[in-house]
């Protein structure tokens, strides 16, 4: 772990040297990428530095306790060491956590895509229920979350709904939420009391800027419609409304959220951007191999990875398998604790993968 340490230390003192060269400065793409590394590597530097100075203060104490006789500086010897391994402890769990591979993406803002699966009328009214629910814990963040684009389901709920999330460390915390979630209950629609099996998707993706993904404008057509729905007076009335299709892909990504044409067009394009991302993504997945990589954090939206049946109030994590029994508190936005679990096995994935594990 220490030559790690001391890697890491020698490349955030050459990070410091590069970002003050002229040619980093005057690239702004670049600036950033080392700006955001050097703060990243700072937390684990000041960590070391501690930790080297508690190992240095513990071998100065242990030499004092082999050559002092005084029973009172003994004791005091004796009670300092104690004090420094408790913090040696301490901050070799805190370095083990801060060696861990984090995603580069985690401090970003994302891009939260939720449509209907299997279940007709059934499965749009579950993909509204499980829209709220990010709704309700988004308030509890202080996350703004904003609606891009939605077409509504016949008989309540949503066909698909597309929004963005803004806040600190987003996408960290919501990348969890991919896969296709499973609700078991008795519809509204249903007359004899059966219990139905729906689905609906979560895609959640990290909100890529322009040096990260630099797209073709030349392959992207640009049609503006007249918004729909809920609205001020230039609902169906401006050609506000912006749809950008990808050629080399087919991708369509359509947006109506705001008055302005531009404004439309510059969501639509962050959404354009980030499902670009994921295709790539995808790719370097399958070639780094399955193997390779932790069902928690795959975020492969074709992944079962929860249920939630209504007669049993019970909510399933399917990939740590992990249950609870309080559904409806569940879906007003309480799902910190399925998080910070899923969050926790990740980790520990990575720690495994690295060597970290005790």
């Amino acid at each position: 772990m220490l030559d790690k340490l001391q890697a890491l230390k020698d490349r955030f003192e050459d990070v410091g040297q590069l970002i003050i060269q002229p040619d980093a400065m005057s690239d702004m793409g670049k600036y950033t990428k080392l700006t955001k590394e050097y703060k990243d590597l700072e937390k684990i530097v000041e960590l070391y530095d501690e930790y080297k100075l508690v190992l240095d203060n513990i071998t100065s104490s242990k030499q004092i306790l082999d050559k002092e006789k005084d029973p009172d500086f003994r004791e005091m010897a004796k009670a300092e060491i104690e004090e420094l391994k408790n913090r040696q402890e301490e901050l070799e769990e805190k370095l083990k956590q801060q060696l861990i591979p984090k995603d580069p993406n985690d401090s970003k803002n994302c891009i939260l895509e939720v449509r209907a699966g299997t279940g007709g009328d059934e499965a749009a009214i579950f993909a509204g229920d499980l829209f709220r629910m990010y709704q309700r814990f988004c308030e509890k963040q202080g996350w703004q979350l904003t609606v891009l684009d939605l077409t509504f389901g016949s008989s309540g709920g949503y066909k698909e709904i597309i929004s963005t999330i803004t806040g600190p460390d987003v996408y960290g915390m919501m990348k969890y939420e991919s896969g296709v979630h499973r609700v078991q209950r008795v519809p509204a629609t249903e007359t004899q009391g059966r219990v139905h099996t729906s689905a609906a998707s979560v895609a959640v993706l990290p909100e890529m800027d322009e040096v990260e993904v630099n797209i073709n404008m030349n392959e992207i057509r640009k049609d503006t419609y007249c918004s729909s729905g809920p609205g001020g007076q230039s609902v169906n009335t401006t050609y506000s409304a912006v749809r950008l299709t990808h050629l080399p892909t087919g991708m369509i990504v359509t947006c109506q959220d705001e008055k302005s044409q531009i404004k439309n067009f510059e969501k639509a394009l962050k959404v354009l951007r980030s499902r670009l991302y994921e295709i790539e993504l995808n790719r370097h997945n399958d070639a780094v191999g399955a193997q390779r990589r932790s069902m928690v954090g795959s975020g492969d939206r074709s992944d079962k990875i929860r249920t939630y049946n209504y007669s049993q109030s019970r909510v399933t994590d399917h990939r740590i398998n992990k249950t609870v029994y309080n559904l409806p508190d569940f879906m007003e936005g309480n799902i910190e604790e399925f998080i910070s679990a899923l969050r926790f096995a990740e980790n520990l994935d990575k720690m495994k993968t690295n060597g970290m594990e005790e």
